[in-house]
């Protein structure tokens, strides 16, 4: 059962996301390809803090926040396959993005994760919704 604490958590973490993916939309359209690699790859990252805060779990790391999602989410196919690979190319390319020193991302590349983060964030939402209902 989730708690109306937790339940609040929850939709927050989606707040957060719904933001980023907003932001970066505005970010590619004013020709800031890294800024916007960023905020896409965030949108994706708190719609999954969201999915963690419904179980009540969480980790300190990128990389352990995208292997619990492929452990409890993927692999027990509440989504597909897919959404693991895009988390794992959002976040590389977020890192190349912002700690590299040569990487250049293209319009296409950003337009297409913006893409990926749009579908993931809307059906993690969704997932987000019937859990909170389900309670």
């Amino acid at each position: 059962m989730m708690t109306e604490n937790l339940a609040a958590l929850v939709r927050y973490r989606i707040e957060q996301a719904e933001e980023a993916l907003h932001a970066a939309r505005i970010l590619l359209r004013e020709g800031s390809l890294r800024g916007s690699v960023n905020r896409s790859y965030y949108a994706m990252f708190y719609a999954v803090l969201a999915l963690l805060a419904s179980r009540k779990e969480e980790t300190s790391k990128h990389s352990g926040v995208i292997a619990l999602f492929d452990r409890l989410y993927v692999r027990t196919e509440v989504f597909p396959t897919d959404f693991s690979k895009w988390l794992r190319r959002a976040f590389d390319l977020r890192t190349r993005c912002d700690y590299g020193t040569t990487l250049t991302v293209t319009t296409e590349e950003t337009a297409s994760q913006i893409e990926h983060a749009s579908s993931f964030l809307s059906a993690v939402r969704e997932e987000c919704q019937r859990l909170i209902n389900s309670s």
